[in-house]
């Protein structure tokens, strides 16, 4: 090799690594826009295991990263003027939690990569083109499978066996497809399962008191709260007056029966959250969206509250109990 080819060749190899710390010494920033209050206990633990991934995966928020948070406090306005309040910043990378956060994000920008967590129905919707190939400048995780509406039935009647109808609430504007997917998907199980479901819409908490205390005085009735923000939002008071008017209520996660629900199933919200961090990580890297496929939830946890059984007059069975990941009480 001639001597001013091998001269060449090491410049080569000295360039890269410094351009490469270069890189790596830019601050980075990622936007990050929840639908909740920013005093939300739970928001806040799943916010909090996405930065602790971040940070295991290199990512230290003020180090070589800033987190730009954005709470909106369950106010779909807000969520849109946050949405674009965060895009023009122009960060590197935009994390979205909900439906309605990634939309309106996407209806401010085609081109800032986003990644979202516990989003429904992203192909429906019009997030994505399919699971396998997202296409465009978003991708990232649901919270549902197919099966979740019959799921929820069963195990609610499974509970309380003498309930027949089945009060499903939730919030049109802040639900997947206009709020027409939960329902499907609740409605396309109930003949199975024998019970008769009724919709029960809601915008707010006075929304949510009302619906409750209608169908409290129905005979034999129970409860689903289908996932969204107004009814996240509003748990602490759907779980109080589920209580007050002895209604068997099913709820979609964990942390809802924790808090004093009677029972709770669906996608672990912090799995979601850490993977999420996962494909944050790996954008920041190089890595195009396109090419991270949307996938569906691989934890899901099932927790019984014995406590709150009991004061609704419920024996639960000895194989239901076995199903748990959690018993309270």
């Amino acid at each position: 090799m001639r001597r001013r080819d091998v001269i060449a060749l090491l410049g080569v190899t000295v360039a890269l690594p410094l351009r490469a710390r270069a890189q790596a010494g830019r601050m980075r920033r990622i936007g990050v826009l929840i639908p909740f209050d920013e005093r939300d206990a739970e928001a806040q633990a799943q916010i909090a295991a996405f930065r602790e991934t971040l940070e295991r995966l290199g990512w230290k928020d003020g180090h070589n990263v800033k987190i730009e948070y954005r709470w909106a406090s369950g106010d779909i306005t807000k969520i849109q003027r946050l949405a674009k309040e965060l895009v023009g910043l122009q960060p590197d990378i935009v994390f979205a939690r909900t439906t309605p956060v990634t939309k309106a994000l996407l209806k401010e920008t085609r081109t800032i990569p986003i990644v979202f967590a516990v989003v429904s129905d992203p192909v429906g919707d019009g997030f994505v083109a399919s699971f396998a190939r997202p296409g465009g400048n978003v991708t990232g995780f649901t919270n549902v499978e197919s099966s979740l509406g019959g799921k929820w039935l069963q195990l609610l009647k499974a509970i309380a066996p003498q309930v027949t109808q089945i009060a499903f609430m939730f919030d049109p504007k802040m639900s997947p497809g206009g709020g027409a997917y939960y329902p499907r998907l609740v409605e396309d199980a109930a003949p199975s399962i024998g019970v008769k479901v009724i919709s029960a819409a809601v915008r707010d908490a006075a929304d949510v008191e009302r619906a409750i205390v209608a169908f409290a005085r129905e005979q034999n009735g129970g409860l689903i709260l289908l996932p969204d923000v107004t009814t996240i939002t509003h748990r602490a008071l759907t779980i109080s007056l589920a209580a007050r008017h002895r209604l068997p209520a099913m709820y979609p996660n964990g942390y809802f029966a924790k808090d004093g629900g009677l029972i709770a199933y669906g996608a672990e919200f912090l799995d979601l959250y850490r993977r999420a961090a996962s494909y944050v990580n790996r954008i920041l890297r190089g890595a195009n969206p396109t090419e991270l496929p949307v996938q569906a939830p691989s934890k899901f946890e099932l927790v019984i509250n014995l406590k709150t059984a009991r004061a609704l007059g419920l024996t639960v069975s000895p194989s239901l109990l076995l199903q748990a990941d959690q018993v309270i009480g």
